[in-house]
């Protein structure tokens, strides 16, 4: 609605200054070595060039691994078999593409909730399923509402077939956790004490915290485009960096009302 744009025009480079400050305190316990460091770093640089996430994330891992080895050969060879990945065909949106694309999305995401935006860019974006600033106003609706990160899957949802459509992208999206979880609980804690798994581990974390600069850099060269919003961008930046206590919720209201008070100041 045109009575809106204004404060969505400032929400927008809020959240980029949301999720870096969200990744944050990620980085500092995923980053433990430099070899960690430069593994994020060129996932970062891959996805932006437009590699698959889930293979950076997976090539990560498996370079951390070969680090790793090659440093203290291990007794016995462990092997890993990834997930074979549900490859949908593009055809035209209907309650089950809307249903397989988001359970495909609930099952293959790892690390933070902001990771969930990359895949979205590149399972919707991608493939025609939805603009980028349609991706872009989800997520502000997202970082406003109560709820987690996910809740913004119930309005890309909506977007795509209305209230069918919000309640089975939610429904999926979910229902990959509960089994997981429910399957994975008793054996993470085994698996983390096998260095081998654990080391593996390591790189898909950092392979993840790179994926969401991605997302921010990308979401950046579409939402900051003028002084103002460079202006917004810097101001939210310096206040959740300054107070890192602070709710992300006034962050998104600061971004709001400046967007709207800025919006009558001329170029």
């Amino acid at each position: 609605m045109p009575q809106v744009t204004s404060f969505i025009y400032g929400i927008k480079p809020a959240i980029i200054a949301v999720i870096l400050a969200a990744v944050y305190p990620l980085a500092k316990k995923a980053f433990k070595s430099i070899e960690l460091i430069i593994i994020g770093a060129v996932t970062c640089i891959v996805t932006l060039l437009g590699m698959n996430e889930i293979y950076a994330m997976f090539g990560a891992g498996l370079l951390t691994l070969l680090i790793f080895v090659g440093r203290r050969p291990p007794r016995v060879i462990k092997n890993f078999f990834p997930a074979i990945l549900l490859q949908i065909p593009t055809v035209a949106v209907n309650n089950m593409r809307v249903f397989l694309v988001f359970l495909k999305i609930g099952a293959i995401l790892y690390g933070s909730g902001y990771v969930l935006f990359a895949f979205l860019d590149n399972e919707l974006v991608a493939k025609g399923l939805l603009t980028r600033h349609q991706l872009i106003d989800a997520i502000a609706v997202g970082q406003f509402t109560p709820g987690p990160v996910f809740s913004s899957v119930t309005f890309i949802g909506w977007q795509m077939n209305g209230l069918q459509g919000a309640a089975l992208a939610t429904l999926a999206i979910f229902l990959p956790s509960f089994v997981f979880v429910a399957l994975l609980n008793p054996l993470v804690p085994v698996m983390r004490r096998s260095k081998l798994f654990s080391a593996f581990l390591d790189g898909v974390n950092v392979a993840s915290i790179g994926i969401i600069l991605t997302v921010c850099i990308s979401f950046g060269k579409e939402t900051i485009t003028d002084w103002r919003t460079i202006a917004i961008a810097l101001a939210s930046l310096f206040v959740t960096f300054r107070f890192r206590n602070i709710n992300s919720a006034f962050i998104i209201l600061g971004g709001a009302a400046l967007g709207y008070a800025l919006s009558y100041i001329s170029a």
